[in-house]
């Protein structure tokens, strides 16, 4: 089944030329199914990219989509306009009443500052909270991870020496787990990050479990039984050049920037990348996706009781 958007979203014509299947509003009220309700929190500077990245693992389930484009009321984004905002984003304190199936908070570009410092901490905290009573499952991903780890169980951020930036060897943990479900035994995810978290700091006693993790670029993924929540520290989603893109742009800003590790062909920046993990993140949101549809009730309104 396809995921539903908006009709004007600029990632329509994207996810249309890779044969993403798409509907439209009329055509989805005339299936007498309920679609599943899949907020996207996006705190990424580029909306529209992260927009379509999202959209296309939620759109190649077999299950009908209804994605909402959620923003923090509180905060007004730099680098996309105010017209698109408008136009297809939802304020957090206009749908707070309102429950969803999944729910995906994105990364953020303030990895390093404390979260206190961070313009709209406060509400984020709020919206956190509020998961917990209105969505039946959360996928944080990168800094919206680490932040969720705090909020929850105040598990520090630590700065690296170097940022860790390219595609890097994981390792399953958990082959049983339903969100692990057909995962190989290793495989690669992309990594951009200038902080991370520490296994040595995570509580014995709230019931995480560590389900991704890799040699050179630490915790991956990890499991929330007790909050319905996941936790993943890299950029699964991210297109074939999001690598090469920060790292031309950085470049181009005279800003100090490793090649990314293990992604340009022979370590060219000249030759295009390949990408090695699109299969697992089809994998990982399409398993997440399926535990959506087996455990939240028909009925949204039982969401969270």
């Amino acid at each position: 089944m396809p995921i539903r958007i908006p009709n004007d979203l600029p990632a329509r014509h994207t996810l249309e030329s890779e044969g993403v299947m798409l509907m439209t509003e009329a055509t989805a009220a005339r299936q007498d199914i309920r679609p599943l309700r899949i907020g996207l929190l996006n705190l990424m500077p580029n909306k529209i990219k992260t927009e379509t990245q999202f959209a296309r693992l939620i759109g190649a389930t077999p299950l009908q989509v209804e994605l909402t484009l959620v923003k923090i009321t509180s905060h007004t984004p730099k680098n996309t306009s105010a017209e698109h905002m408008l136009a297809f984003y939802e304020d957090w304190e206009d749908i707070r009443t309102e429950k969803f199936d999944g729910f995906i908070v994105t990364g953020a570009p303030v990895e390093l500052l404390d979260f206190e410092d961070v313009t709209y901490w406060q509400e984020l905290r709020q919206i956190y909270d509020w998961t917990q009573t209105h969505v039946q499952s959360t996928m944080n991903i990168c800094w919206g991870a680490q932040a969720a780890l705090y909020h929850f169980h105040k598990v520090p951020k630590h700065a690296l020496p170097n940022k860790a930036f390219g595609v890097y060897r994981h390792r399953n943990l958990n082959p049983a787990s339903p969100f692990l479900r057909g995962f190989s035994d290793d495989f690669s995810i992309p990594v951009s990050r200038w902080t991370e978290n520490h296994r040595a700091d995570l509580p014995e006693d709230k019931g995480l479990e560590v389900l991704m993790e890799s040699d050179e670029a630490g915790l991956c993924l990890i499991n929330d039984p007790a909050r319905r929540s996941l936790y993943m520290f890299n950029h699964i989603e991210y297109d074939t050049n999001s690598l090469s893109d920060e790292y031309w742009r950085d470049t181009s800003a005279g800003k100090p920037i490793d090649l990314p590790a293990n992604y340009f062909p022979r370590n060219d920046p000249k030759l295009p990348p390949e990408n090695r993990w699109r299969s697992h993140a089809h994998l990982l949101f399409g398993n997440w996706i399926n535990e959506l549809y087996q455990t939240t009730p028909f009925e949204l309104g039982r969401i969270g009781t």
